[in-house]
Parts: structure tokens; sequence; C-alpha cells
């Protein structure tokens, strides 16, 4: 998903890079000034915007009382004024980086000298909000043992419903020299709040814990609630105000971070700094932690399809090769017969070749299939034979050497596949009048428009055509562009730059126009448009998809709360669909949730089941 690097890759970066790649243009130590620091306290260096009006001076004897010490990542502790001032934009906590493990402990009253910076997790080119901190500190322990400042409660009542403001046009949507009004949005509540002590009560798991050892949590219980217990992401304008990242900062060698499923509840109070990061951005570090309670979410399984009904399935299986344990082609097989009920048709992502990411050379992906299709048999399924094109090597983008492509699996005991040779990588499939006047596909399998640049380094869609009980049925597989390079939800610009969307829309476009060509011969022409579409149901490219009434996205025959198959950030989401053309005109729905809102996942994708009578 929206990453375009593996995370901890971009962790090591940014622990790397220390202040160096993040500092905000204007706050280079090179450049340092000396204020006039008679009386500097915390508020005064975070100021009432989110940029300190003191970005590149020196500061001495910044007083406080320490409130979290981080010695792993980026090592530094919190630091908390007393003595608040009466203005509410302005915060009283303020990071100090050391780089090294700090020497100083929880409740030590210190004076700091340092450098004011604005430091922006990932980057610069991130398009992040930046964090307010003092650099190249020298510290001095006044006293020990104080207790610390007393936490910020933050609840349902005190987040505004309201998320950001409208960025300047001026500053190129940026909010960054804006004024904060935390009683207004929630971005800029946070931001009042930025290195704060703060607090959450029982708070509901919204997103998963994941493999770095975070969780989501929501303390707005009815916002956008799913009916499993998430936060549904429905539009642009409903981001989910609520939402709040929770790490320790206990080190995981100490004490494990604890595992929790969406729906269960941190119970109890957790207490600590509020940190602001690259993945997730406010985040409260805490030196409390609750207590998760299982709620006893389980994985769902679908309805088996009846005997006149034809049952198409789409699957991310997350770069799936043969170097995978075992564990998984078991894991994943099951999925398919026991939750999936064993489809007739089954759109694979993420297949990788059959060395995985060895970068060699190899493209073929039968190795890979077989061990999966093997699994199948084994967990009870069907023996499901295969087809796909092989891509050319290095040219469909995801992991270098791993060459993922789409896959239809199908069940020759209920399903024909009607084969016509010549397909390879470089060569469109195209449509023409066949028997009876009816659409035909040139090739089968066949990649769809594979020369447009659209689909330049990124997954090709694979087109097949399928009898069942004597009727065609055209299925179009598909894996768009990944959200790569999009500015996130608490990005400087409001509303965000979401860049990825250019390319996804013109695949969209690609796609469309292939399903009209079909519906020009054979106006109802049952087609099945699937895939991991890494687009949400809402967005410009499911309208470019549907344009002209071309397509339906089935998702949307779900309730709002039902509708998603992934969840980024505490926002459950939809990426994965599949859309029907009109002459499907009844059909069941059913995104199946077993992964997504799972702290143990096979693939961080949920699999949608549509059946139908062709």
């Amino acid at each position: 998903m929206p990453s375009s690097i593996p995370r901890s890759a971009a962790v090591a970066a940014v622990v790397t890079a220390a202040l160096a790649a993040g500092l905000l243009a204007g706050s280079s130590a090179s450049a340092e000034t000396t204020a006039d620091t008679a009386a500097v306290r915390v508020h005064d260096i975070q100021g009432t915007a989110r940029v300190s009006p003191l970005v590149g001076q020196q500061v001495t004897g910044v007083t406080g009382i320490v409130t979290g010490v981080r010695t792993y990542g980026s090592r530094g502790f919190w630091i908390q004024d007393p003595q608040a001032d009466d203005n509410p934009a302005t915060s009283e906590g303020l990071f100090v980086f050391t780089s090294s493990v700090p020497t100083v402990a929880v409740g030590d009253a210190v004076s700091v000298n340092g450098t004011v910076g604005e430091y922006v997790p990932g980057g610069l080119n991130s398009g992040n909000q930046s964090l307010t901190q003092l650099s190249k500190p020298t510290v001095t322990v006044v006293s020990s043992g104080n207790p610390v400042p007393a936490p910020v409660t933050i609840s349902a009542w005190s987040v505004p419903s309201a998320y950001a403001p409208e960025g300047d046009p001026a500053a190129g949507g940026s909010i960054n020299g804006l004024t904060l009004e935390p009683k207004r949005y929630a971005l800029d509540y946070y931001e009042s709040l930025e290195g704060s002590n703060v607090r959450v009560g029982t708070s509901r798991v919204v997103g998963a814990t994941d493999p770095y050892s975070e969780l989501w949590v929501t303390v707005k219980p009815w916002e956008n609630r799913s009916w499993r217990g998430g936060t549904v992401y429905g539009s642009y304008t409903s981001q989910n105000t609520g939402r709040l990242q929770i790490q320790s900062l206990t080190p995981i060698a100490q004490q494990p971070f604890p595992k929790a499923n969406v729906g269960d509840v941190l119970s109890g109070t957790t207490e600590g700094p509020l940190d602001f990061n690259q993945f997730g951005g406010y985040t409260l570090t805490a030196r409390t932690l609750g207590t998760v309670v299982d709620r006893g979410l389980e994985r769902e399984s679908t309805d088996k399809q009846h005997k006149n009904e034809l049952a198409v399935a789409t699957y991310n299986v997350e770069n799936l090769d043969p170097s995978d344990p075992q564990e998984k082609f078991d894991a994943l097989a099951a999925a398919v017969v026991d939750n999936l009920a064993s489809p007739d048709i089954v759109a694979l992502e993420e297949i990788q070749d059959n060395n995985g990411a060895k970068n060699d050379g190899t493209v073929a992906a039968d190795q890979t299939l077989k061990k999966f299709t093997d699994a199948i048999v084994a967990a009870g399924g069907p023996a499901y034979e295969w087809r796909s094109v092989d891509p050319e090597n290095n040219k469909d983008g995801g992991e270098p050497g791993g060459n993922i492509r789409q896959v239809f699996l199908f069940n020759p005991e209920r399903v024909s596949f009607i084969d016509r040779t010549g397909g390879d990588a470089a060569t469109a499939t195209g449509v023409v009048r066949g028997a009876e006047g009816r659409a035909a596909l040139t090739l089968s399998p066949g990649r769809i428009d594979p020369a447009n640049t659209a689909w330049e380094n990124s997954r090709k869609p694979l087109a097949g055509e399928f009898t069942f009980r004597g009727r065609t049925v055209f299925v179009i597989a598909n894996h768009f562009g990944s959200k790569g390079g999009d500015e996130s939800l608490v990005a400087h610009r409001q509303p965000p730059n979401r860049s990825s969307e250019a390319k996804r829309l013109l695949q969209a476009q690609s796609v469309n126009a292939f399903v009209k060509d079909v519906l020009a011969i054979e106006k109802n022409a049952d087609v099945l448009v699937l895939g991991d579409i890494n687009d949400f149901e809402f967005s410009e490219t499911t309208k470019a998809l549907t344009d002209g009434g071309a397509l339906y996205p089935a998702v949307k025959s779900l309730p709002r709360s039902e509708r998603y198959s992934y969840v980024f950030q505490g926002n459950s989401q939809v990426l994965d669909q599949i859309l029907t053309s009109p002459g499907i005109g009844h059909f069941e729905y059913d995104s199946v949730h077993i992964n997504a809102e799972f702290a143990d996942q096979n693939s961080d994708h949920d699999p949608q089941v549509l059946r139908f009578r062709p």
C-alpha cells in the first residue's frame, strides 16, 4: 500500500539521517543565530503555528519536567513546562533530540540549551508536517523525582469534528503558516498538544497491532463505525478525527507490545507524550500503556455458491513465491477453501516468479502456482487450473526481481477456459465479433493495451474468456498502480496531494475503453473487472472505470459500514473491488474479512467474492 519503499528501510533512513534530511528551510543548524532568550519558555518555542517562530535559533535555559524518554529509534526525551500560558494554541511540551541514549529520567527538572529545529519525518519531499524540537542539546538536571505535569485527556468531546483547515493558496496549499485553531480543527488540536503529556481512556482498537509494535484506537466510538468495530473511510472529507496511533516507550525486549485486533479494547489509561512521526502522524508514545481486552473478532466465511451460480473472487496474496514458508501457502489455501468456499474463478494478485525477489531474469511462475494449487487440494479444495501471461522482467513494478502478475485460477469441474493462443507480455488482446455475433477475445489469456504508457512499470490487466453452463463470461484481472508518493492525511498541505491518482485514472480509462469494446458488440455481455484497484469506491479512478455506465462497483451494494478490504492507519477502506457490466443484473457480493483487521495476517488484503447466475 501506500509506501513506495519498505518501512523498515524508511525507519533506518530517518534515524541515520537524523536532522539533516528533514529540516525545514531556514532551520539549518549551520545558520544558527542566538535568540534573545532571557526567558524563553517551551510555549515561546512552540508558538501559535506549526513552525516555531524561533526556528534555527540557539536558545538557552529552557526549563521543564521530563515526561518521557526514548532510548531507541529517534533517541531523545520530552520536557513540559508545568507553568502553562493561557493560550490554547501553544503547546507546553517539546521533544529534545539527543541522538544518543538520554541520561535523564522521567520526573527530572531540567534546563536545556540547544538549537530550535523543525524536523520533517520522511524528509521535505514527503509532504509531512514537521516536529518542533531542540537539537544539539546541553542538558542540566536541576532536581529529580518531580511530579509529571497532569496529562491532557484526548476524548470524543475534546477533538473537533472538522479535520483540518484549507491550506493557504499563496503557500501552495500549506497550513504551516496558519494560526492554530484547536477548538475548530482536529489537526490543529493535536498540533497544539505536540510534545505534551496526554492520555486516552478506554478506547476501541481500529487498527490492529502491526509488525512495528503500533496499534490505532479511536476516541470517538460512534465515528463511521464499521459493523465489526473499525472506522470506515468513506470519503475524502470524512478522515475520522478520533483516530490516534499508539506506541510504547518501553523497549520490546523489556515488555512485549500487546497484540490487538480491530474491535478489541485498549482498557484503562494510556498516557505519555504526543509525538509526530512519518508513519501515522500524531502518536501517543505511551509511558503507561492500557490493557488489551480481546473482543473475540472472528474471520469470516462466505456462503457456498449454488450449482447454477458462478462464484468469482479476487485475492491479493502479498508477494507469494516458492521461498515463502509452507505455512503461508497452507494458510492462503485454507482461506480459499474454507473462507471463500472454493470459488469457481479466483483472480490472484502479487504472484511472484519462481525464485521471488532474486533478480536474475526469471519470469515464469509455474512453480509458485503449482505449490499453491497443490496446497488448495491438500486443504480439501478443487484441483484448480491456472492461466496467466508472464511479464517482461522488471517491467511491471513491485519488488525488484519478483515480477508480480495477476493469475486466473479456475475449477475445471465447473468452468471452462477458452484458450486462444498468441498472448505474451507485449501483445494486446482485442475484441471481435465471434459466433452468433457475440463478443470474443482475440487472445485468451491476453493483456489489455500493454503498450499504453498508463501501464509503464505497472501490472498490465489480464483478460480471460470463460464459459459456465454454456454462457460466456469475460473476466479482467487488475492490479493498478500503488498509492506510493501520495501525501498522507496529516500532510502540511490540506487537502493532501494525491499524485498517484493520475496514473490510476489513465489505467481506469484504458480498462473502461476495453469493456466498452466488448459491450459495443454484445451489450448484455457478462463482464467482470476485478482485482486490487488500489483506490476507493468514491475515487476518480472508480468513476473512470464506470464511465458511461459500462461498469458498476459491486461494493456499493453493501451497507456503508461493510465497505472495506484494507485497514490503513486506523481507517477501514476499499482497495480491492469487483465491478459488473450491466448484463449482470442480480448478484451477491461479499467482502470477506479474514486479514486486514487482524494482528496475524496471511495477506494485508481481504478477498472479495461475487456470486451471480450468468
